[in-house]
């Protein structure tokens, strides 16, 4: 690994902790019509998610170039380049690394849906990510996502199928995997063990409550993974700073569901 790329994983995992908590606010299209309120007033959202300064912030460029500005060199800023549906409905890349150099980012992110006929089509525009981004030495998160065939496209967290995702990424060159919580601390603690390269985990569907949401994150940190991007769980409460907050205290202290809402005040 050439010192560009070290520099800026080094700068995604500086926290004492050696782990990373990152908010997602990259999601717009995979929610068809309409947007959740967190999402739609990004304007109030953003500044309420970095009042609690988390390590980065993934976002798409519109909204970076719009909005990065009074945040710049002060957060690490990932490019999502991505804009897709579980269920191949949508499924373009809108943004390049030299986008990302452009507008300053630590890394560039790229999403995949594996399983299906369309894995390998999936992999190859990873690859040629991967590719893309090694002459900028920035380096490439893949958030990819197993799915499950039946009536519909669903996103799969059995552990078998998270670990074909993950090795999957690896295969094509990624420098971190983010992918779902399988929901079984020791099986995820497997999946970690197999994989050479920082597994971050996806923050899950909307929990009904905040608590729900940390006590999953514990679980998350307890099998050894290297942090979390969180989205809907952080700017689906009404209280986002505090939600960001409360993620940190379990993600970097390792503090109980119960004992990270205190210290957040919710």
């Amino acid at each position: 690994m050439n010192t560009g790329k070290l520099v800026r994983l080094n700068r995604l995992f500086a926290h004492p902790s050696g782990r990373l908590c990152s908010v997602a606010v990259d999601h717009f299209i995979g929610y068809g019509e309409g947007l959740p309120a967190g999402l739609r007033s990004l304007q109030k959202t953003l500044p309420a998610v970095m009042a609690a300064q988390p390590d980065a912030v993934t976002m798409h460029k519109g909204m970076a170039a719009s909005l990065w500005g009074r945040y710049a060199g002060r957060t690490c800023l990932i490019l999502q380049s991505t804009t897709a549906r579980v269920d191949d409905s949508a499924c373009e890349q809108v943004a390049t690394p030299e986008d990302a150099i452009r507008l300053g980012a630590d890394a560039f992110a790229v999403a995949a849906f594996i399983r299906g006929k369309t894995e390998a089509a999936h992999l190859r525009t990873v690859a040629e990510c991967v590719a893309a981004a090694a002459r900028f030495e920035l380096p490439v998160i893949c958030h990819i996502y197993p799915r499950s065939f039946g009536e519909t496209i669903q996103v799969s967290y059995t552990p078998e199928d998270i670990a074909w995702a993950v090795r999957c990424a690896v295969e094509v060159g990624v420098d971190v995997v983010k992918t779902p919580y399988c929901g079984e601390i020791a099986a995820y603690a497997e999946i970690i063990a197999d994989c050479p390269v920082p597994l971050v985990a996806a923050g899950g569907p909307r929990a009904q409550n905040l608590e729900s949401a940390l006590e999953m994150m514990a679980e998350v940190i307890q099998s050894g993974a290297r942090g979390a991007t969180i989205g809907r769980n952080i700017w689906g409460f009404e209280k986002i700073t505090a939600a960001t907050l409360a993620f940190k205290a379990v993600i970097h202290d390792q503090k109980t569901p119960l004992e990270a809402m205190q210290a957040a005040g919710v």
